[in-house]
């Protein structure tokens, strides 16, 4: 039922492979908590008690809130799932409540700290080099995804209009302008992608040294090699894009648009890294202060 579960998620609901990744990762956890503590109880037939005792020991465990909530999402869309097949007539995770968490700001480079990377970066001029010099330079320069990233292809890049079409949540597309001198980058990119395997026509835009797809962990691995800071992450160069286009006067309902966000609450969350710049310009500038 598992595997059911799972593909149902991929190709039916589309969610990204790297939701269906955490979600296998929620249940698979589950199990072993099972095969720990209730050795006759198969995940598909645990009851509430037995989901209840789950999210206590994550919370003694020290858990953070958002990932306990997370799989108390996961639990509730599997035996939600189960129930739409016939296999049980109740889920037993609709009783499980969400945990309080904290509201906490996305953490962002600034300007000064982002150009020290980038310039002071050693990217050498090979394939790889110009790959990752790019990999870099799109996450701040237009914002998308990770998985959007990942996913693009050769004829989604439009360098005559300067667009990239991407593919993000729930498989909406959108596109977004990119800067002349990013297109410049791409150019050089695609030359030495050609060089390095022959002319070979690849499927996917970005491709490791054997021409497979890029995947997850390897372009966390190249913006954590260059990017040195404790959380750098893809998503800490598209809080970065965002944050710097608020500072400089950008529209937020722009913002919201380029990012791909559902709803202009999820931008919102930006306006108070701008606030915070203010304060400090304030405090630094008011006699008073």
């Amino acid at each position: 039922m598992v595997k059911s579960f799972l593909q149902f998620l991929a190709f039916e609901k589309r969610y990204s492979a790297h939701t269906v990744v955490a979600y296998e990762s929620d249940l698979a956890q589950f199990a072993e908590h099972l095969n720990t503590y209730y050795t006759n109880t198969q995940v598909a037939d645990a009851d509430f008690s037995i989901l209840r005792s789950w999210v206590i020991f994550l919370m003694e465990k020290g858990i953070s809130s958002r990932s306990v909530n997370r799989k108390i999402a996961t639990l509730h869309s599997y035996y939600n799932f189960l129930q739409k097949e016939s296999y049980r007539i109740d889920n037993p995770a609709i009783r499980l409540k969400s945990l309080k968490t904290g509201k906490k700001l996305p953490d962002f480079l600034r300007e000064q700290e982002l150009e020290s990377f980038l310039d002071g970066a050693n990217f050498p001029q090979t394939f790889e080099g110009y790959r990752d010099r790019l990999i870099l330079e799109l996450f701040y320069g237009t914002g998308i995804r990770l998985s959007e990233l990942l996913n693009l292809k050769d004829e989604d890049v439009n360098l005559f209009a300067n667009t990239l079409k991407v593919i993000g949540k729930r498989n909406k597309q959108r596109i977004v302008p990119i800067l002349p001198q990013l297109g410049e980058l791409i150019k050089i990119y695609k030359t030495e992608k050609k060089l390095a395997f022959n002319g070979k026509d690849l499927a996917w835009f970005f491709v490791n040294s054997k021409t497979e797809k890029a995947y997850p962990m390897m372009i966390q691995r190249i913006v954590r090699k260059y990017i040195q800071r404790g959380n750098s992450s893809p998503h800490l160069l598209r809080h970065t894009y965002a944050t710097h286009l608020l500072n400089h006067g950008a529209d937020i309902n722009a913002i919201k648009d380029l990012l791909g966000h559902a709803n202009l609450a999820a931008t919102q969350v930006y306006t108070h890294n701008s606030l915070e710049k203010l304060k400090a310009v304030f405090e630094k500038a008011h006699p008073k202060a």
